[in-house]
């Protein structure tokens, strides 16, 4: 069977499957609307949702200015980091990374920590932009260790950088809070991972660069097959291997960097839904992209909604829900060891 026919046929064969999961991220981002801890009939959400005007009462309010908000960001958040672990993974050929593993994750929370100590600084809305030059630093600064020496940034480099940054910015952060507890108090709502309280000004401020990341991510599919082959395969295909990972972390940097300054370090997102696009899709990283940025919102938006009914009238943070539920699927991915080959 020829290449071109093996590729259609895959075509055929995936290609609803992209169809069907854009009607079930429309179907989840609707429960994400219209279910709340605050009791909302669905007659009001739709009018709500068909004017566009909060006619000054509290449920349209509560539906147009804080659950709609949220729920985009839940959507652009979640497909950033799907996208961003099944790029790490290509990149660095290791099944286990994602932004926790590589530091993007602590590099946000140590600017965090530095913004509350040294500058002073309260509130959500400012530590998006802390969280959001943290990430993009601790990520730079895992490449760059890796790239020292002859070999450059090889993937087993990579992940021992990553460790290695992760285990370094614990460190400070945690000797930071040791010291001073108002830190500590202002850090523990952030650093859970959460939806709550992301509303329109944090949205407007991380979607152009979400959205931006998104769009670039999906011109790596053949860059990340050709990786997953070899470097000497890739080198072999006339793939510029050092200047395909820079490229690659470039983008991740602005996904994960952003995600995490908007919601906290959220995880088993970015490393659990590549290992299932990855089980539906095959080692094709042309559909595993794409597969992973719709998969990955439909996650975290069912997460978020089972957060807000399951302990009304509070909510459970988003990651504390995802901690539970993916401890146990990642479990399986282990346990079936065909899904942890990248």
């Amino acid at each position: 069977m020829s290449s071109s026919t093996h590729l259609a046929r895959r075509a055929v064969a995936l290609g609803p499957g992209l169809a069907v999961l854009c009607v079930l991220l429309a179907l989840v981002a609707f429960l994400s609307v219209t279910l709340g801890s605050r009791s909302i009939g669905l007659p009001e959400v739709l009018r709500a949702l068909g004017s566009l005007d909060t006619d000054g009462s509290i449920n349209s309010t509560v539906t147009l200015e804080l659950r709609v908000p949220r729920t985009l960001i839940g959507i652009l958040v979640g497909a950033a980091l799907g996208v961003a672990g099944a790029i790490l993974q290509g990149v660095t050929r290791n099944p286990l990374a994602d932004a926790g593993i590589m530091g993007i994750n602590s590099g946000a929370t140590v600017f965090v920590v530095l913004a509350i100590t040294v500058f002073g600084v309260r509130g959500a809305g400012v530590y998006v932009w802390f969280a959001f030059a943290g990430a993009i630093g601790a990520l730079v600064l895992v490449y760059a260790i890796a790239s020292l020496g002859r070999e450059g940034a090889t993937p087993i480099k990579l992940a021992l950088s990553g460790v290695a940054v992760t285990a370094g910015l614990a460190s400070v952060t945690t000797g930071i809070l040791m010291t001073n507890v108002d830190a500590l108090n202002e850090l523990r709502f952030w650093q859970v991972g959460s939806l709550a309280g992301r509303y329109a000004p944090i949205l407007t401020g991380v979607a152009p660069f979400l959205i931006l990341g998104l769009v670039a991510s999906l011109g790596f599919g053949r860059a990340l097959n050709g990786l997953a082959l070899g470097e000497d395969m890739a080198r072999g295909l006339g793939q510029r291997v050092t200047r395909t990972r820079a490229a690659a972390f470039a983008v991740v940097a602005v996904l994960a960097g952003a995600a995490t300054a908007a919601c906290g370090p959220i995880v088993f997102v970015g490393l659990v839904v590549p290992h299932v696009a990855r089980f539906i899709c095959g080692p094709d990283y042309r559909w595993i992209l794409p597969y992973s940025m719709l998969l990955a919102p439909i996650v975290l938006l069912l997460a978020d909604v089972l957060g807000r009914v399951v302990a009304v009238p509070d909510e459970l943070q988003v990651g504390v829900v995802l901690g539970v539920l993916g401890a146990p699927a990642f479990v399986g991915i282990v346990r079936y060891g065909r899904l942890s080959e990248v």
